[in-house]
């Protein structure tokens, strides 16, 4: 009897639980898996689906080098084993070994990609399996495996494996320097064709990327068949932010349909296959009578766009794993506003911008460095504003910084107050104040690049 305490490996992710077993003249008692005290020990939450048990007859028995796609929780019932363990992951970890005794007292937590053997050291041995997704022949098909008798890997088994009981199958794996590394979990990004799409699909040229005409959003049949197995992580960059036409009677329709209908069912997907879900949001979701908004500030949209935008929040915050990532005034490859302003300065047009209207620009780069850097540290989930940093500017000042750029008068650029602008127009409302305050993604240990910064490079290119 002792107590419940959680050790780390030379396998980066592979912990050594010690379990409490209460023994009495009765036999003995443990939790073997129990998820508030061992998530607040700092074993992951890694939701469990399935339960296998592996009854061994008799001392010698021994299985595996085998590496499959989901974490899973390995215990002793009864008996005691010796269990080995290799890192089959990509990376430089790879090929490292880990060995252990194992009995009733022990469990150990296995990542995807390590590979998992052991030997039974008794007869009627019973070796448990408690796994976070379920067994499927398109998933034994991405199994990894490796030679129990590699000789560079030099495991010490108890019972020499030619005195012991392999698996046909286990004796004919590969050696370690034929095996190819286990690919990490496949990335999904929906949007592909927008101006943060295309930049996410730069940054991971591996990833899968669907267009609007690869999965329409607002159709209830597309969004029953999206299925995320085999994703580690899903970035929604899509959403409908026309956000004029969302006032109108179709416009609304599509708006719900797209942020909000579609959302909910993604959610749903992320959270059926432990999926990490990324999802873009707006300052739109806010009045702007705050000058500079935090994750935590209540919604209070004006019009739909913001109304929907916030609506998918709400829906999103209910993932168990989920970055919400709140943004303003976003500029990539594509229509924008500094690259009209840009257009306009090159042809001498003299345009009329508000000036009333504050925020910072958040480039499409900027968003991929957060959205990589949330991921590696693994960063506790939940809302994280991003933007560029720097000082908050109106649009006409950003208007005037691309004209002095482009080489023309920034005094070309006339200021006008929203009301000026949006006279005689068919404008849905807008927030006033649109500055994201970036303290809680910088405490992660992000540095936002400053806007101005950004805005030169990107006018020189």
């Amino acid at each position: 009897m002792g107590d419940l305490t959680l050790a780390s490996t030379a396998i980066d992710g592979l912990q050594v639980i010690r379990l409490d077993v209460r023994a009495d003249n009765r036999g003995w008692f443990k939790e073997n898996w129990q998820r508030a005290k061992m998530v607040a020990l700092g074993l992951p939450d890694f939701s469990p689906v399935q339960n296998n048990v592996s009854f061994n007859t008799t001392a010698g028995a021994t299985r595996g080098i085998h590496a499959e796609p989901w974490d899973k929780l390995v215990s002793v019932a009864h008996g005691r084993i010796f269990g080995a363990w290799v890192d089959l992951r990509p990376g430089d970890g790879f090929g490292r070994v880990v060995t252990l005794e194992l009995g009733p007292d022990t469990a150990v937590f296995v990542p995807r990609g390590v590979g998992n053997a052991f030997q039974t050291l008794a007869d009627d041995t019973v070796y448990s399996y408690l796994v976070n997704d379920h067994w499927s022949p398109a998933a034994k098909a991405s199994y990894t495996f490796c030679n129990l008798a590699d000789e560079t890997l030099a495991i010490a088994w108890p019972i020499p494996l030619d005195r012991a009981e392999l698996s046909e199958a286990d004796r004919r794996h590969p050696r370690l320097a034929d095996v190819t590394p286990m690919p990490p979990p496949r990335r999904l990004v929906l949007g592909a064709g927008g101006q943060l799409g295309r930049a996410l699909l730069t940054a991971w040229p591996d990833a899968t990327g669907l267009t609007r005409a690869d999965l329409d959003l607002t159709d209830p049949a597309a969004l029953a068949g999206i299925d995320l197995s085999g994703y580690g992580v899903v970035v929604n960059a899509a959403a409908y932010t026309a956000v004029d036409a969302a006032e109108t009677e179709q416009g609304r329709r599509v708006a719900w349909a797209t942020n909000v209908a579609a959302v909910a069912a993604l959610a749903h997907a992320a959270e059926e296959h432990r999926t990490t879900l990324v999802h873009l949001s707006s300052d739109y979701v806010f009045d702007g009578t705050v000058e500079l908004h935090r994750e935590d500030e209540p919604f209070s949209p004006l019009g739909v766009y913001g109304q929907t935008k916030a609506a998918g929040d709400a829906v999103v915050a209910t993932v168990p794993r989920h970055y919400l990532l709140r943004t303003s005034w976003v500029i990539g490859d594509g229509k924008n506003f500094v690259a009209t302003m840009a257009s306009l300065a090159d042809r001498g047009v003299a345009p009329s911008v508000v000036a009333d209207q504050f925020g910072r620009l958040t480039f499409t780069d900027e968003i991929v460095r957060a959205v990589n850097h949330l991921l590696a540290v693994e960063a506790p989930y939940g809302t994280y504003n991003v933007s560029n940093g720097g000082p908050v500017t109106s649009w006409a000042d950003i208007a005037r910084e691309v004209y002095a750029a482009r080489g023309q008068d920034p005094a070309t650029v006339t200021a006008v107050t929203a009301e000026e602008y949006g006279r005689g127009k068919d404008l849905a409302p807008r927030p006033r104040h649109s500055a994201l305050d970036l303290a809680k993604l910088s405490a992660t240990g992000f540095r936002s690049r400053p806007a101005a910064d950004r805005l030169a490079e990107y006018l020189a290119r």
